[in-house]
């Protein structure tokens, strides 16, 4: 395979110079602490990357690399689960066969259990081991267990990569021990094979599968590896002061999956960097690998690597693959690079609502004139109810909504009303009130935290990790930080000269900087905190350990961060910027389809769980149909849902919503407006009669014992405009024919149409909502 030539037009580049702001304090302290980091202080650390478990809380929950899972046993005794008590690491792997389901049908849940499969250990290794890290980069890192302090004191090093088709343990002077867990321990091992100077042994763990393992001498250090010695049947030894690496694999398919990892044994890899270009409408990006040995490397890809993957690398596709935990079946593909193409960047999408497929670049869509005039009272009353509230002082997540919904407003008085005079005095309001958080002078000031790097909340340091949704434990920041970074990009297209004004521009790229940095080696943030390039979307959870790993719980929001950045890098020059945001949007629709949003012939997540047609909350290691905040099926969705923006229709396309409405709203949202009166030649007679029971919902049938919130109504409807939007204009044009809701409660009553604010939701308005579904086609021009 020939060298990889990192591109001159590289779109990750620095945006702008590493420096803290003077109204930004700078501290040294956090109440998580760096436990085990050996990397200097003054480098970046990756808070809500894979393998973050490994400093956190007692550093021995697992890390999933993607076949494969570790984790430190930490001497835990697990009796009680087949496990052993080992002071090594664990390695596990999972098949479709060991998932595990919650109640229900779609079951409530799915998670994998934690399977000791193979313990990569020392004799050495006792209760004064030690776990540490280093060279934390965005896609690897490496793990130690040591043993005492000397510089030749026993020590085993794990570099872990997304991705890696063998675990490998580095050994220095140490004596290496073999286990698996489970009552009947190991059932088969074979005699030792040499393959050069290396040792490989056929081994079946307790659950009789099979593995490879591969004893690899450093060269020059004299070691006979074919000298193993079983203790027990949960274990293996070799002999002592072993310097080299030994590697493990699980091969599936016997000879024919033998022969490649006997192939690429003997190397491993270090550390993968992105690279990407973009040209108009077409993306590009590569990783780029770092490998240790001779041999070529194989990796593996998940499927929507695959899907995307360079036809001119695809003869290095090969019939080996694992399951993984969330994210289907992974592939196994030879390459020392391997490059991903995307062919559909939303390159025409601006502030407004725009349909995929369509090359108009105009930000100004016209609609005709008796829209405009059902629109212009609406949006002066949300604007000049939007203007008159406060903006949430300690939060950053409803503050940036808030400033989200105003600056949209302003963009329909500006580009879709045309008014000026109204456009300019909100437009003045929303500068003033965004220039408090410019200056730092909110309730919770934001603090440059120099123990991890990044910008967070002070509100965590007097109220605990849960304020603010766990910002200062840098959970959630593309969902906080692309809200304003969003609202900063609608001042900056209404008045170009903002940018130029105090600290403005400077203070919108620190946010940036903080949730998505772009240079690969800045002093002040880690590379791309929030969004995994390897996954293909984000990790909300900062800096708190997890049994389940990174989690995420509305791809929505993860999307419209992406959104915010396209949009800041337009308004702002920043061409480079923009082509991020477009290729970060061109993932998320590829993996949200793929692993978060289930149509009937999703064959990537189990069929016991795709019926919900939607992932819940997404964790490393299960799926959880539910939400943080509630367990309805309506707040499940409708976070998925919000904020309802120009990025929706490109995320979520119109096939799968058709299925998602169909199986959870249908019956319950049938609402018929007077755009349909045909259906009703009695005007003063409902629609629906209730003297015919409709079917009950999925919602109903899968213990919705609680309406949903009124604002959810809005969601969902507006999110309809994505497949029939002529409904969904008609509903925020007239409201519903003889229903209102009071306390909660739905009660009929006839012959009039009803509208209730209430079914508008904090962050979204009823003149956007309307604005959405007519440039969708919810009008006639």
């Amino acid at each position: 395979m020939s060298v990889y030539r990192a591109p001159t037009d590289n779109i990750f580049v620095p945006i702008q110079e590493d420096n803290i702001l003077p109204q930004i304090p700078i501290g040294t302290y956090h109440p998580v602490p760096r436990k085990g980091v050996e990397d200097s202080d003054l480098r970046t650390l990756n808070t809500n990357k894979f393998y973050a478990n490994a400093f956190l809380g007692e550093q021995n929950q697992p890390i999933w690399t993607h076949p494969y899972y570790l984790w430190w046993q930490k001497g835990k005794n697990v009796v009680d689960m087949g496990g052993l008590a080992t002071w090594g690491m664990c390695v596990g792997h999972s098949e479709l066969g060991d998932v595990i389901y919650g109640p229900g049908d779609p079951a409530q849940y799915f998670t994998n259990p934690r399977k000791q499969s193979i313990i990569l250990g020392a004799r050495e290794l006792d209760a004064k081991t030690i776990l540490t890290t280093d060279t934390h980069l965005p896609f690897s890192v490496n793990i130690n267990l040591k043993r005492g302090t000397a510089h030749d004191s026993p020590k085993l090093t794990f570099p872990v990569v997304q991705g890696m088709s063998f675990v490998t343990a580095g050994y220095r002077n140490a004596s290496p021990m073999i286990q698996t867990g489970g009552k009947e321990g190991f059932k088969d091992i074979s005699s030792p094979f040499m393959i050069g100077r290396s040792i490989k042994y056929r081994i079946k763990d307790s659950d009789a599968r099979d593995w490879l393992l591969y004893v690899n001498p450093a060269a020059g250090a004299p070691y006979d590896g074919t000298v193993l010695t079983h203790i027990d049947r949960n274990t293996l030894i070799l002999p002592g002061r072993f310097r080299g690496t030994i590697q493990i694999a699980k091969n599936p398919l016997g000879a024919e999956t033998e022969a490649l990892y006997d192939q690429a044994h003997g190397t491993f890899v270090a550390e993968a960097q992105l690279f990407a270009t973009v040209t108009e409408a077409k993306g590009t990006y590569t990783f780029n690998y770092t490998k240790i040995g001779p041999s070529p490397l194989l990796m593996f890809a998940l499927p929507h690597h695959i899907q995307s993957l360079d036809p001119d690398l695809k003869p290095g596709i090969t019939k080996l693959q694992l399951q993984t935990t969330t994210k289907g079946m992974a592939t196994a593909v030879w390459g020392d690079y391997l490059t991903y193409i995307e062919h559909a960047l939303p390159i025409s999408m601006s502030f407004g609502p725009w349909i995929p497929n369509t090359s108009s670049t105009t930000t100004k869509q016209r609609y005709p004139h008796d829209f405009l005039t059902l629109l212009a009272p609406i949006a002066e009353h949300d604007l000049r109810r939007c203007m008159s509230e406060n903006t949430p002082q300690d939060s950053m997540y409803y503050a940036g909504k808030h400033f989200s919904k105003f600056a949209t407003l302003l963009y329909i008085m500006h580009d879709v009303l045309q008014n000026s005079t109204l456009a300019n005095t909100g437009l003045a309001a929303l500068k003033t009130s965004f220039s408090v958080y410019v200056r730092n002078q909110q309730k919770y000031p934001l603090y440059y935290d120099d123990a991890w790097k990044g910008v967070v909340s002070n509100a965590g340091f007097s109220l605990g990790s849960g304020a603010d949704f766990g910002n200062t434990w840098y959970n959630d920041h593309h969902f906080h930080y692309g809200y304003f970074v969003y609202a900063a990009a609608v001042l900056a297209y209404l008045d170009p000269g903002w940018l130029g004004e105090d600290d403005n521009k400077q203070w919108v790229n620190m946010l940036v900087k903080d949730y998505a940095e772009s240079e690969y080696t800045g002093r002040d943030y880690p590379f791309q905190r929030a969004f995994d390039w390897w996954c293909g979307h984000s990790w909300a959870k900062g800096l708190f350990e997890s049994a389940d790993g990174k989690d995420q719980e509305s791809t929505s929001e993860d999307g419209f961060s992406a959104f915010a950045i396209k949009m800041w890098g337009k308004v702002t020059g920043d061409t480079n910027m923009e082509k991020r945001g477009n290729l970060m949007l061109a993932l998320q629709a590829r993996s949200f389809n793929t692993y978060f949003y289930f149509t009937t012939n999703n064959t990537i997540q189990p069929t016991r769980y795709i019926g919900h047609k939607v992932a819940g909350i997404t964790f490393e290691n299960k799926l959880d149909y539910t939400t943080y905040f509630s367990t309805t099926p309506t707040s499940i969705h409708t976070i998925h849902m919000l904020p309802l923006n120009p990025a929706s229709t490109y995320l979520r396309p119109r096939a799968w919503v058709q299925q998602e409405w169909a199986t959870h709203f249908q019956a319950e949202y049938q609402f018929h407006t007077p755009s349909q009166s045909h259906s009703n030649p009695n005007p003063q007679t409902p629609s629906h009669s209730h003297s015919q029971p409709q079917p009950p919902s999925y919602a109903q049938t899968h213990a919705q014992t609680h309406p949903a919130n009124p604002g959810q109504r809005g969601i969902i409807m507006s999110n309809l405009a994505l497949m029939d939007a002529k409904t969904s204009f008609a509903f925020f044009r007239d409201g519903v024919d003889g229903f209102e809701e009071r306390d909660g409660r739905e009660k009929e009553r006839e012959g009039r149409w009803v509208w209730d604010e209430r079914w508008i939701d904090g962050g979204g308005s009823r003149s956007w909502y309307l604005v959405f579904a007519a440039g969708l086609g919810g009008v006639v021009r």
